[in-house]
């Protein structure tokens, strides 16, 4: 029977774009998300009128077209590694990274108390603990908190690059080299941000991101790993698929050295991927436009301050986030604006993942609301505005996205000012 070919008209592609704008209105996605348009339609087409759909195929083979691939090794000149592996999550590159890192149960790992669950849930799921540690006024990983809280056990850190501000990764890895540390970056939230001229999750051993719709750029759900270790890239693809050996195309089966799981990317979302990828430094422009006038429209205030950027310049500018003198202030403004407080933003606060602190619990270690009161206070005083992440259980389901226009960054700034009043 011959192959059936799905011609894209001009009618079906405004059908499926009238559709994404609706789930858009549903759903509180990442700038990405906003920008999904007929480059996405025409790659998943593209590989659609193949039938082939599977990461692998024969290089013979006109209908495999190498998505997941050229995914691969356009990230990785992106961030300017050796290496790059597209998976199927944010989890699952955080957990790829561990394996790939040799940690072993019962490891600990140095962890901010500020992050989304995955960063914990990855470690625990490999039986490693995740050590938690204060958050300075960036609202990630203070350096000045990690020394004290290192074990015989600690082996790792990680970073995580939150709300899209790159930590202050200069003092991290002066630690994670005076202590023989390795670091993997969770850039989940801070895909193409970069820190003192070198991108995200390329600073440290091994880096891990996330494609998911809440992110930057999005397929859906996806992730990727990058490094610059040969044997760090071979571990990880192997964590990723079977065992199996990387640096191929087609299916292999023979000697593994490792056991693997499956956490491999299909053609489609890659393609997803590859579209958005292309759109992403027009992204960060914009999104830096936007933040930039929308700061540039409140006056000096005595009340608030902007949270520390360890790179202004390199951050995502997906969220801007206020630092308010005092939690009354915070919850008077944030009520007003029919938003909340960060330390109320979900599974993104230690003290509010029940599953993790149950799990630390039974591991020993004692965790609870309070235990890191700088955190808790921050937090308490936050306020995250949406720049480009439009995300509730961040905190950020007031603000702006990357298609608001001058009129509505000035309508938002002037709502802010009242609220403040």
């Amino acid at each position: 029977m011959p192959k059936q070919i799905f011609l894209p008209s001009l009618v079906s592609i405004n059908l499926v774009l009238s559709i994404l704008h609706l789930q858009k209105n549903r759903i509180m996605p990442g700038p990405g998300a906003f920008w999904i348009g007929k480059e996405e339609f025409e790659e998943v087409i593209e590989v659609m009128n193949t039938g082939h759909l599977f990461r692998y195929g024969s290089e013979t083979d006109p209908d495999f077209l190498r998505k997941a691939a050229t995914l691969e090794q356009k990230f990785a000149e992106l961030c300017s590694t050796k290496y790059a592996l597209a998976t199927s999550s944010g989890t699952s590159s955080l957990l790829v990274s561990l394996v790939a890192l040799g940690l072993k149960p019962g490891d600990e790992i140095i962890v901010p108390a500020y992050t989304f669950i995955a960063t914990y849930s990855a470690c625990l799921f490999l039986g490693l603990v995740p050590v938690m540690a204060e958050v300075d006024e960036s609202l990630t990983l203070d350096p000045g908190d990690i020394e004290h809280r290192i074990t015989p056990r600690t082996k790792a850190i990680i970073p995580v690059h939150m709300l899209g501000n790159p930590c202050d990764m200069e003092k991290i890895m002066y630690i994670a080299k005076k202590h023989y540390l390795s670091v993997l970056e969770d850039a989940c939230q801070a895909l193409g941000a970069s820190y003192k001229g070198v991108k995200t999750g390329a600073i440290g051993d091994i880096g891990a991101f996330s494609l998911n719709v809440f992110k930057t750029i999005n397929c859906g759900d996806g992730g990727l790993v990058v490094t610059n270790s040969p044997q760090l890239y071979e571990h990880a693809f192997g964590m990723h698929d079977q065992g199996h050996k990387p640096l191929r195309l087609g299916v292999e089966v023979g000697k593994r050295d490792i056991m693997g799981l499956n956490f491999r990317i299909n053609e489609v979302s890659a393609a997803i991927g590859l579209a958005q990828l292309g759109k992403l430094d027009r992204m960060h422009k914009r999104l830096r436009e936007i933040k930039a006038k929308f700061k540039s429209l409140l006056p000096p205030s005595e009340d608030y301050s902007f949270r520390t950027l360890n790179d202004s310049e390199g951050e995502s500018a997906t969220i801007c986030t206020v630092i308010f003198n005092t939690r009354e202030k915070a919850e008077k403004v944030t009520s007003a604006l029919g938003s909340k407080t960060v330390d109320q933003s979900g599974w993104h606060v230690y003290s509010n993942m029940e599953n993790i602190l149950y799990r630390l619990e039974e591991l020993g270690y004692q965790v609870a609301k309070g235990s890191f009161p700088r955190t808790d206070d921050l937090l308490s005083r936050s306020l995250n505005i949406s720049i480009g992440v439009v995300d509730d259980g961040l905190g950020a389901g007031w603000g702006l996205n990357i298609n608001s226009p001058d009129s509505e960054i000035e309508e938002k700034a002037q709502q802010f000012i009242e609220a403040c009043q």
